[in-house]
């Protein structure tokens, strides 16, 4: 690496022939580095690069607990390897930048004629002149002192100290995320255990929402510290990003009430005992579009974090069990639902840059790889068709939050002229498809 100032020195998209799938941020001994996802179109400025490397820790935080994987795996290659706050980091930063050193305010009394008086102890403390009212038939008191407050900042403090350690250790991890400045080396020791038991009393006597996120931040920071110098191996991201796409897709496009499609199965015991496993087959995402009553439909989406959209390699393609659960998952909504299957359409969906010139270049976020179908169905259904389809990974990651109606309708339109296009493509090859079978 010749510019570690450089943003664009820090990152990398994982590509389908990498032996590590890992996306988030990860140091191992020397620079910490940010892996984006398969497909993730890189920006080219640091300004933009900041944005992209933030919006990934955020949707990475979001969909951290997304099914059984995690985006802090403790144990990711090497017992020195530790679980990473990165909320707790860019907190102590953020502070920082804006603030400077956290400083106690140390309250200062003083007996003066003026100032900022505290009136409940000029009272206790101060002697008034007793003085007659324009009446002269009531006395009351007048002060010529009073006890005055001044407020100053205590940088002597050893939560201070605490800070500055805390802010130190935050840059050398991630500050380079936001400036090539480096503040200097803490004076002291790093007392983890000291440390810990100043910010948990500080912690449990604040009243100040600022402030308990700035303790429980640097409370965080240090209980993440290992006992080597700190430590110089650490990550923040997930070896299963396919739980974290699922959960794009689903946020982008799927329907809320997705539970009302679960597919269920039962036992009937011979002993009267009806048994209902507690794992139903659950699709992906449901999206529907209703522009009006008659053209009500739903797409059945599986989100796929496969290699095709990078490679472009038949192998990095969906395979029969997800062809049949998908065909499975849209006949429950036909047969319960009993909704048409022309209104029943079937999709997978898979990541792909649209700027890649040397795969599937397109001006749209979205592209048509063909179809899926199966043997041992007819094909005569509008769902027994699953249609392939490639998102820009960059389109989805920076639109999923809004969930817009313009975007569902496009793709639904998009899997509905794929079907069109796909459908006359499956007729034209019936007769290679039998001499398969």
């Amino acid at each position: 690496m010749t510019n570690n100032n450089t943003l664009k020195n820090r990152i990398d998209v994982v590509k389908h022939y990498s032996e590590d799938k890992f996306v988030g941020l990860k140091a191992d001994g020397g620079d910490a580095l940010v892996y984006f996802p398969l497909g993730y179109r890189l920006s080219e400025t640091d300004e933009e690069i900041r944005s992209d490397i933030l919006k990934l820790f955020g949707i990475l935080n979001e969909f951290k607990d997304t099914k059984e994987g995690s985006s802090t795996e403790k144990k990711y290659e090497e017992s020195h390897d530790v679980e990473f706050p990165i909320n707790a980091y860019l907190e102590i930063i953020r502070y920082y930048l804006e603030n400077g050193y956290y400083t106690e305010v140390e309250s200062v009394y003083k007996t003066r004629e003026r100032g900022k008086i505290d009136w409940s102890r000029t009272i206790k403390q101060q002697k008034p002149l007793l003085s007659l009212n324009n009446h002269k038939c009531t006395y009351f008191p007048v002060y010529t002192l009073f006890t005055t407050i001044q407020s100053t900042p205590n940088e002597n403090k050893e939560i201070t100290r605490i800070h500055q350690h805390c802010v130190r250790i935050s840059f050398e991890r991630v500050g380079w995320i936001f400036t090539s400045f480096m503040p200097p080396k803490a004076e002291g020791a790093f007392d983890e255990k000291r440390f810990l038991a100043i910010l948990r009393t500080k912690l449990a006597n604040t009243n100040n929402d600022n402030k308990k996120r700035l303790f429980q931040s640097m409370i965080d920071i240090i209980e993440s510290i290992d006992e080597d110098e700190h430590g110089n191996k650490f990550h923040f991201g997930t070896k299963s990003f396919e739980n974290v796409w699922e959960g794009l897709i689903d946020k982008a496009f799927g329907t809320e009430n997705k539970r009302d499609y679960y597919h269920r199965a039962h036992w009937i015991l011979s002993n009267g005992e009806i048994y209902t496993p507690s794992q139903p087959l659950q699709p992906d995402s449901i999206m529907c579009t209703n522009d009006s009553e008659e053209n009500y439909c739903y797409f059945v989406l599986d989100a796929k974090y496969y290699r095709y959209g990078d490679s472009g390699s038949s192998e990095h393609l969906p395979q029969n069990s997800d062809i049949n659960k998908q065909i499975t998952y849209a006949e429950n909504i036909e047969t319960n639902k009993e909704i048409n299957h022309r209104n029943i359409y079937n999709a997978f969906l898979i990541p792909f840059n649209m700027e890649n010139e040397d795969k599937f270049h397109s001006d749209e976020p979205f592209v048509n790889i063909g179809e899926a179908v199966s043997q041992w169905r007819k094909n005569e259904k509008n769902y027994e068709h699953i249609q392939g389809i490639l998102v820009d990974t960059k389109f989805l990651m920076n639109s999923y939050r809004s969930k817009s109606t313009s975007n569902i309708n496009k793709l639904a339109k998009f899997i509905e002229d794929a079907y069109k296009d796909n459908e006359r493509l499956y007729e034209r090859n019936k007769e290679r498809l039998r001499n398969e079978n």
